[in-house]
């Protein structure tokens, strides 16, 4: 790997201060990632549902590897600062194996998630904590240190009493991180008072997905949160605003 691959990892992992979260507007092509860095964002990063929705499939891993990383690869080429990828739990690649593509499209940092992308189902802990741990060796021997963010999927679960699924989240996360995880990443807890109870117990840098009932990105600097991402949100709305664009010109109108 270069030497500025290697500077990349050093600058991505350190825009990532609790109390001073990282923004991440997840982007999904070459020109939503310039666009996010026109804007000032000081990193990208892709979302899978995203990614995968805008070549033609659905989010899940089914998109095929080579097709997720061929996208990585035109973002990271069309912008210079840190990339960071979401690939869900890693496609079924072995460990020195994603990160090998990971570098080669030009990325830094990687979501792993620790739920069965197909069923939703989450994984034993130790299963997940192995994979993490030979994520980051493989790194290390690549010479980066790529940012590895575990994404903790508890909350994702229907149903569960509240104080026993933060139990669970803080569990999982503690352990990734000493597996080797940079940060950790309880999608959909927004509940302020368990936020901060969560930010408090692992003691490294959170992530935080933004989205409606979610604190205020200053409340979220408050609780101590590192990181804040958009996931689809970006996608969708911009969606949303292209199908508004062609009712109005199937009308017959102009676009506005």
């Amino acid at each position: 790997m270069t030497d500025s691959t290697a500077a990349r990892a050093v600058t991505l992992r350190a825009l990532h201060r609790p109390g001073d979260p990282l923004v991440l507007p997840n982007v999904w092509d070459a020109g939503s990632a310039r666009a996010v860095v026109d804007a000032d964002f000081p990193a990208v990063a892709t979302g899978s549902a995203a990614v995968a929705e805008s070549l033609g499939y659905a989010d899940g891993e089914r998109t095929p590897p080579e097709e997720m990383f061929a996208a990585v690869r035109r973002i990271a080429r069309a912008v210079a600062v840190p990339v960071t990828a979401d690939l869900e739990r890693g496609y079924g690649l072995r460990p020195a194996e994603l990160i090998s593509r990971l570098l080669d499209a030009g990325a830094v940092g990687l979501n792993l998630e620790d739920s069965d992308p197909r069923t939703g189902v989450v994984v034993d802990i130790e299963e997940q904590a192995d994979l993490l741990a030979e994520v980051r060796a493989a790194a290390d021997d690549a010479g980066v240190a790529v940012v590895v963010n575990a994404r903790v999927d508890v909350f994702l679960r229907p149903g569960g009493e509240p104080a026993d699924q933060l139990a669970e989240a803080v569990r999982r996360a503690q352990r990734y991180l000493a597996a080797g995880a940079d940060s950790v990443y309880p999608i959909l807890l927004a509940d302020p008072a368990q936020l901060r109870r969560f930010v408090r117990a692992v003691a490294a840098p959170v992530n935080v997905l933004a989205r409606p009932g979610t604190p205020t990105l200053a409340e979220l600097a408050a609780l101590g949160v590192a990181r804040v991402s958009y996931g689809s949100g970006l996608y969708a709305a911009t969606r949303a605003h292209t199908t508004r664009l062609l009712a109005a010109v199937a009308a017959g109108g102009p676009l506005a």
